[in-house]
């Protein structure tokens, strides 16, 4: 894409495809959509490649609470390069590679330059429907209804528009697909073991759920020198796969017989992993993983968002007196614009693996089927290409 085409488009309408979900739970369909050009402070971005996150499911079946809106475009995980951008856009322009992620980064707000977290004050308001600045669209359907956004994103379409605290710049040289995969799910695993439990060198780590998250977490853990990583899964063969990303013991729960998740981790930690990880989003294992977490200095990391709202119980007597900790951790406290280039200069170096995610690749038009792949739990990552 080069200036010519900016010319053509550039403060223009574009009509293009995209995969509309209609109500809650249903296939998705392609459609003609017009995407509006971008205001200020903002980047149209034509979309090159896209992954399905499981958190796009938890969307695409969520019929009710402020986040349900239909019809929408979902997708958050994208790599694309910029086709214009509007008044105040600085940083990037025109045939950028660029990746959109859901976590905006100013850089200028007293969180962004906090080394606490990856929070950003931007915005007084989170749109999770809209535009982050108004809560507009940019996206209407051949009818003229407005389509909702997903998460600041929507990268199921050809085209999109997102705000400038929410787009990466990365190097021309580095590959689309897996630029894509760095935009959420696999930054958040590695975020996760680095900056928020900080693993260090021979310590034990046990993750709950060996998902993409759950595996990147199990890289990261892996890069950080952990000396034993257990993997706890219900899929026996994501040990094999877990194998590549670092993950030294497996534990089935199934296969546990009257001993507890965590009495099989503590004999295998000399009473407690440093660091547990849950990755799913069940209360239960919330639980599961700060039991089993090593007493006076064990730490859990939540990485799974609860969806069906129910509480976890944790016993002040066990944070007082057994002196754990229990925090929350939103896209692993990675920083994007800081982190991301961090993150692919590693993959560049042959330090991180990130090949091994990448386990199908489908056609634009074949989107229905990444779904399908996912909920069947047969697939890490699933590449979705605009144009093949």
């Amino acid at each position: 894409m080069g200036s010519n085409f900016a010319s053509q488009t550039a403060g223009k309408p574009i009509r293009c495809k995209a995969a509309v979900c209609r109500r809650a739970g249903e296939p998705l369909i392609i459609e003609e959509i017009e995407v509006a050009p971008p205001s200020s402070w903002e980047v149209r971005i034509k979309i090159l490649c896209t992954s399905l996150c499981q958190s796009d499911l938890s969307f695409w079946k969520l019929s009710a609470g402020p986040a349900s809106a239909f019809p929408r475009i979902l997708g958050h995980e994208a790599a694309g390069v910029v086709e214009s951008v509007g008044e105040n856009v600085e940083e990037v322009k025109t045939g950028d590679i660029v990746v959109p992620v859901f976590k905006r980064n100013c850089g200028e707000c007293r969180d962004c330059k906090s080394q606490k977290g990856n929070g950003c004050s931007k915005f007084s308001v989170e749109y999770h429907c809209g535009m982050p600045r108004d809560g507009s669209s940019r996206f209407e359907d051949k009818n003229g209804e407005n389509l909702h956004h997903t998460l600041g994103v929507s990268s199921f379409s050809e085209y999109t528009v997102v705000d400038v605290t929410h787009v990466v710049k990365m190097s021309p040289d580095f590959p689309i697909d897996k630029a894509s995969l760095l935009s959420c799910g696999v930054s958040t695993g590695l975020g996760a073991a680095w900056k928020v439990a900080e693993v260090e060198e021979g310590s034990t780590v046990a993750i709950f759920g060996l998902g993409a998250v759950g595996l990147a977490v199990a890289e990261g853990a892996r890069l950080r020198g952990a000396s034993k990583i257990i993997g706890v899964d219900l899929n026996p063969e994501k040990f094999e796969i877990g194998k590549k990303f670092g993950v030294t013991d497996f534990i089935n729960p199934t296969t546990c017989g009257e001993k507890s998740i965590s009495q099989v981790i503590k004999e295998m930690t000399d009473d407690g992993a440093d660091y547990c990880f849950e990755c799913i989003g069940l209360t239960s294992l919330m639980q599961d993983a700060f039991t089993s977490s090593r007493k006076d200095t064990g730490k859990t990391i939540l990485l799974g968002i609860e969806m069906h709202g129910t509480p976890l119980s944790i016993s002040p007597l066990e944070l007082v007196v057994a002196g754990k900790t229990i925090t929350g951790s939103m896209f692993g406290g990675v920083k994007a614009k800081v982190d991301i280039p961090i993150f692919a200069n590693q993959y560049l170096n042959n330090e991180l693996n990130l090949d091994g995610f990448i386990t199908h690749e489908v056609s634009f038009e074949d989107i229905n089927k990444a779904f399908d792949l996912l909920e069947a739990r047969k697939s890490l990552r699933c590449i979705i290409w605009m144009d093949k």
